[in-house]
């Protein structure tokens, strides 16, 4: 029984932080307040997470990861060009994006990311570590591959948790260009 009970607090909490991280900054959300709205022991934030922090990760872990998993998966399994390797990274961005849910999530994510809320160390889920990515750019060093994929993800969550996340739409011209310039950008040969 206390499993379950344990469960149950485990997603009311991830059920109140959403709720309230998709209405306010994440700077104004406190973890009393997500306790208080999870009708949770003011405790259960660290108990179940640790920090405030491992729990946005976790609930964009939980709500998003599915969305990339499979996908990538398929393509780095089977080394697929670069090019698909970012198809399969915009096309649930742009899925998102044409969601009002969706974009708020989109919000959420570039709040952290952008912003550096939530650091990299607490990210758990393989295709949200930088670290699964550095490999997938053979012709690049190790540091280079991370410094490129991250001003990559940058650029992409800047674009769809900005302009998508306040309702504006982001048309295909604009995810096309987005996408041949992340493609040009990852696959430039290496500078001395």
């Amino acid at each position: 029984m206390p499993q379950k009970v344990s469960a149950g607090t485990r997603e009311r909490l991830l059920t109140a932080a959403e709720r309230l991280l998709l209405t306010e900054r994440y700077e104004d959300v406190s973890v009393r307040g997500i306790c208080a709205a999870a009708d949770a022991n003011a405790a259960a934030v660290h108990y179940h997470f640790g920090s405030k922090e491992a729990l946005v990760v976790a609930l964009l872990e939980d709500r998003l990861g599915a969305l990339w998993a499979d996908r990538l998966t398929a393509v780095t399994s089977e080394h697929r060009p670069v090019g698909d390797i970012v198809d399969a990274i915009l096309e649930p961005f742009t899925e998102l994006a044409a969601d009002p849910a969706g974009r708020l999530h989109l919000r959420l994510l570039a709040q952290c990311i952008l912003g550096r809320q939530v650091g990299l160390e607490f990210w758990q889920q393989q295709w949200f570590r930088l670290d699964s990515w550095s490999g997938l750019l053979p012709h690049l060093p190790e540091p280079d591959s991370r410094r490129r994929w991250m001003l990559a993800f940058d650029l992409i969550i800047m674009r769809f948790g900005g302009d998508a996340a306040d309702g504006r739409p982001i048309t295909e011209q604009a995810v096309a260009s987005l996408r041949d310039f992340v493609v040009a950008g990852l696959t430039a040969k290496e500078t001395p």
